[in-house]
């Protein structure tokens, strides 16, 4: 199985018929999601051709799921327009959107976040995620899609480059689900959120979690391995030497005083029974052993 998509997943891309949407819808399509069909406000009634695949564009995502059956989205619009992009979805009642674009100011995030959990409906992955795979059934973002193949090991990660080398790292034992959920401030998917689902997953056997400095979102997640998942679970967390006061690459990952540090972090996993490794490599061969890989 896999967590969030399937390869029956039908996917609509807003913003398709900008550059990015459809540089990496044709990277979508190349291994084997389910595009069906793209939004661009103003473009409704087209028809694109990516790679010989006929794909109609609408005005609103409420349009594009009644024509398709699309139940998931994929945002690639410039970050001024990306609120009502993702407000246009939750409207609709799409059941997972997957924020991509970078620079998205955090009101803005906050504000459909926010709207997206008075509606109930729609699950938000990202914004500035790399997105999600479940290799051999569906991708939906800018995750490669040749690292690694299918497996029993569950990945959630903040940052996208250490979500390849992860997958890489391991990708002779492969993945069920990889998930980029992002490194902004504010965020629609956790750590918390995919440790519950790989908990539940029958086919996910082991999980890897991938954290940074900043706030306190792997120490909740700690606390919730220990009450909750039985599955083994081993981390890494970025940024021990980062100084202090400094963002580092992501929004979010800012140390403050004595909170949000990569120790803190990996204290409070280890206490909750989590193996983490100092490298990436090395949190590899943690996972490797507890496999007997």
């Amino acid at each position: 199985m896999s967590i969030f998509l399937n390869e029956n997943t039908k996917v609509i891309v807003q913003g398709m018929t900008g550059s990015e949407g459809t540089k990496h819808t044709r990277r979508m399509l190349a291994s084997g999601t389910k595009i069906v069909g793209g939004v661009t406000p103003g473009k409704g009634g087209q028809v694109v051709d990516i790679d010989g695949h006929q794909l109609p564009v609408f005005n609103t995502v409420a349009e594009a799921m009644s024509a398709t059956g699309a139940n998931a989205s994929v945002v690639f619009v410039p970050p001024k327009f990306a609120k009502a992009a993702v407000i246009d979805a939750i409207d609709a009642a799409m059941p997972l959107v997957v924020v991509i674009t970078e620079g998205i100011p955090v009101h803005d995030s906050a504000s459909f976040y926010a709207y997206s959990l008075t509606k109930g409906t729609t699950r938000i992955v990202g914004p500035n995620c790399p997105g999600l795979i479940s290799p051999g059934k569906s991708n939906i973002g800018i995750i490669p899609a040749d690292i690694t193949g299918a497996g029993p090991i569950g990945l959630v990660s903040k940052s996208g480059t250490l979500t390849y080398q992860m997958m890489y790292e391991l990708r002779d034992i492969g993945f069920s689900t990889a998930v980029g959920i992002g490194g902004d401030p504010v965020i629609g998917t956790t750590h918390i959120d995919c440790l519950r689902a790989f908990q539940d997953d029958p086919d996910t056997k082991a999980i890897v979690m991938i954290g940074e400095i900043g706030g306190d979102a792997e120490e909740r997640a700690a606390a919730f391995i220990a009450e909750y998942v039985t599955k083994p679970v081993v981390g890494y967390v970025a940024g021990f030497t980062a100084p202090e006061g400094k963002t580092m690459g992501h929004a979010g990952a800012i140390v403050s005083g004595s909170s949000g540090t990569a120790q803190g972090k990996k204290d409070a996993l280890e206490a909750a029974g989590v193996k983490v490794g100092q490298t990436p490599s090395e949190t590899a061969r943690l996972l490797r052993a507890i496999l007997g890989r």
